[in-house]
């Protein structure tokens, strides 16, 4: 079970917190209640909480980094966001902005920003005609009308699981989410 204590942050020494972490092994299809209040161990499959990241982001104080990990080739790829900032719920709404990094493409700013959060259960995502993103991938996001631009809580399979226009294969092995002093 999630453990809020173990989040513990000085925002006087502005360490790197840990967000998000996952190996794609698909226990990051968890219910909204679970994303509420955040799961897992830092060390494995991980998700700091919702209420505890919008109130974290209130203040655009953060920036947001995505370490990405290829799949099959182990190559490193980042991508930064100069402004970060999650809405309190029901629907965790994203807004996210100031996009730099070594990938080709913004995959998280241009299709997820103004999106609200999905999980299985509660299904808020633009893919009206089609479904839940977050059901038909395995893990909750903020996802737009195209599930698959940059799906890091996803199972891995076909589909999930990427970030897209990464050179060569857009598959992941690892993804990590961080939120970064300004």
């Amino acid at each position: 079970m999630f453990n809020a204590n173990v989040c513990v942050y000085s925002v006087a020494d502005c360490t790197p917190l840990l967000i998000q972490q996952n190996d794609g092994s698909g226990s990051m299809n968890r219910s909204r209640a679970e994303y509420k209040v955040g799961f897992g161990e830092r060390s494995g499959n991980y998700w700091l909480g919702n209420d505890l990241l919008s109130q974290l982001t209130a203040n655009f104080r953060y920036k947001l980094r995505f370490d990405l990990q290829q799949y099959g080739t182990g190559t490193w790829y980042y991508a930064e966001y100069s402004r970060f900032r999650v809405l309190p719920e029901p629907y965790y709404a994203l807004k996210v902005g100031g996009f730099s990094g070594n990938v080709s493409d913004d995959a998280f700013g241009q299709y997820s920003n103004g999106e609200r959060f999905s999980t299985f259960d509660f299904d808020n995502d633009r893919w009206w005609t089609s479904g839940n993103c977050a059901a038909a991938l395995g893990g909750g996001f903020w996802y737009g009308t195209r599930c698959s631009w940059c799906p890091v809580n996803s199972a891995r399979s076909a589909v999930g699981f990427q970030w897209s226009n990464l050179e060569g294969v857009n598959s992941l092995q690892l993804s990590r989410m961080w939120l970064k002093c300004k």
